[in-house]
């Protein structure tokens, strides 16, 4: 069975960057597509940015447009988020998803998969 597992989750300043990752570690990884959710304290869990199996499809929530960026390496059964400008309201548990079709990786309710996330904390 798909099994997800998220790192680079950390500290950073407003303004600053990080990279998560979130490794597939089975076969079937490329028949999903992924998404990445956010769950802040007292918050329920949202979607974020979700990519197709192929890569060739993502979307974003509004508020990480042009400031977040996913991507996935295949051969590597990884899915990255970049995320650039990062303000105090993007702290969260961070989890990525396997949805079977696009679609299904970008909603909260229709994934199939998660991992146990990786806690983002921007504070000064």
């Amino acid at each position: 069975q798909l099994k997800l597992v998220e790192s680079g989750g950390g500290l950073v300043q407003p303004g600053g960057s990080l990279r998560l990752s979130c490794v597939g570690s089975t076969v079937p990884f490329t028949s999903y597509g992924i998404g990445w959710f956010r769950q802040a304290p007292g918050k329920e869990r949202e979607g974020v940015s979700c990519i197709s199996s192929t890569g060739t499809l993502t979307n974003y929530t509004d508020s990480v447009k042009g400031r977040f960026t996913i991507s996935r390496d295949n051969a590597k059964k990884t899915v990255y988020l970049q995320m650039n400008s990062l303000t105090p309201e993007d702290t969260g548990d961070y989890y990525c998803g396997a949805g079977l079709g696009f679609s299904r990786s970008c909603t909260n309710t229709a994934i199939n998969l998660w991992g146990k996330g990786t806690l983002v904390t921007v504070s000064s």
